[in-house]
């Protein structure tokens, strides 16, 4: 049923089949729960319709990494943390052969987050375990329970890949969905540049003193969790910082009752929060308001807009969630409030979606705009 390889030698043979091959499933198991950097515990393969374990903990997967970047196509499941391990591994960003069999399911009207388990029984009639999902994936040795878990991800994600990409192509959407793929595999492998980082955080309600204290946060906040490898929130969680820029305070003792932070944050960390948050740059390089979300536009535009997303998502047979996400209506909203560059909207927003959705809907929140500027001339 599979193979374990946790030796050089055994990952050669390995290697040699996959050159005979073009297209691949794969899968990974890693920890992350108190590190930045994911540790890789065992990476799965299919490769003619044979499995493989790699011992993720002893093997050079060098090689192996080259061979996945040139494949005709790499196929996953929900591949966002998979591709963000590739990419930390191997050094390389990005993986632009990828078929991501959810985002196909959610094409397909099965949800946009529907789980490899699912996806199994709804199309093949599949059941397989899923009991081992918090397993400790750099023990050793691994159980046989873990192996088989580990080796039924992969198992059939052929077939399950097959029967997708057939009724994708019976209903023209094959190639929007390779796009995506895309595109999302693009989109982790896009770090946000450090003059961005505040929007991750801050909200229209922010003046724009408060989005510079975001900032300058958000970037003190990456270069000690990339340098500590410990997650974000080990240092300061948004929900800390939105509160430090909302309460302000003046010392520690202040500092000590923001929510959520941690004593010994306030204690090695204390006096460099309190500073970078009290010595800003002159206010005329201070980030600009966030623009109010959609649902705060005068009352006849968000409707129209609701309309017009879904008379396009009719018009190509695929779920409304799926041809817009809240996220890149916000990103376009953004854009037409600030006037800013069509080539700095999200990919997804620039490739099939452009003359169905994107042109449409800037032409109609262009009638908005001036409202939504006039909202946001609020005193700082």
């Amino acid at each position: 049923m599979f193979q374990f390889i946790s030796q050089q030698s055994e990952l050669d043979g390995v290697l040699a089949l996959m050159s005979q091959a073009t297209v691949y499933g794969l899968d990974t198991e890693f920890i992350k729960v108190d590190t930045f950097w994911p540790k890789l515990g065992v990476l799965q393969i299919n490769v003619n319709n044979q499995v493989f374990l790699l011992d993720g903990t002893s093997l050079d997967l060098t090689a192996f990494w080259q061979k996945i970047f040139k494949a005709e196509q790499n196929i996953f499941h929900a591949c966002g943390e998979d591709i963000d391990l590739i990419y930390h591994y191997s050094d390389q960003a990005h993986l632009n052969n990828v078929f991501d069999t959810q985002v196909a399911m959610s094409f397909l009207g099965h949800g946009l987050q529907v789980s490899y388990q699912n996806a199994l029984k709804q199309m093949l009639d599949i059941e397989i375990d899923k009991g081992q999902t918090r397993s400790d994936w750099l023990a050793r040795p691994l159980s046989l329970e873990q192996k088989n878990y580990a080796a039924n991800d992969v198992l059939y994600i052929m077939q399950l890949s097959d029967k997708l990409q057939a009724e994708l192509n019976s209903k023209q959407l094959y190639d929007y969905v390779l796009e995506d793929c895309s595109n999302l595999t693009l989109e982790i492998a896009t770090d946000t540049p450090k003059e961005k980082l505040y929007a991750e955080v801050g909200n229209y309600r922010h003046s724009r003193k408060q989005l510079m204290q975001l900032q300058l946060l958000s970037v003190w906040r990456e270069e000690m969790v990339k340098a500590l490898n410990q997650p974000r929130s080990f240092v300061l969680k948004n929900a800390t910082m939105i509160d430090l820029v909302e309460q302000n305070p003046k010392n520690t003792f202040q500092l000590s009752q923001v929510k959520y932070i941690r004593p010994n944050v306030v204690r090695e960390f204390g006096k460099t929060i309190l500073d970078i948050m009290q010595t800003l740059p002159a206010p005329e390089a201070w980030p600009l308001r966030i623009a109010r979300p959609i649902r705060h536009s005068s009352k006849d535009v968000t409707q129209t807009v609701d309309d017009l997303i879904e008379q396009a998502a009719l018009d190509i047979q695929i779920p409304k969630e799926v041809m817009m996400r809240k996220k890149w209506l916000s990103a376009l909203y953004q854009h037409v409030v600030f006037r800013g560059d069509e080539q700095d909207l999200p990919p997804y927003l620039l490739g099939w979606r452009y003359n169905v959705l994107t042109q449409p809907l800037i032409q109609l929140l262009h009638q908005d705009a001036d409202y939504l500027s006039a909202q946001m001339k609020v005193a700082e």
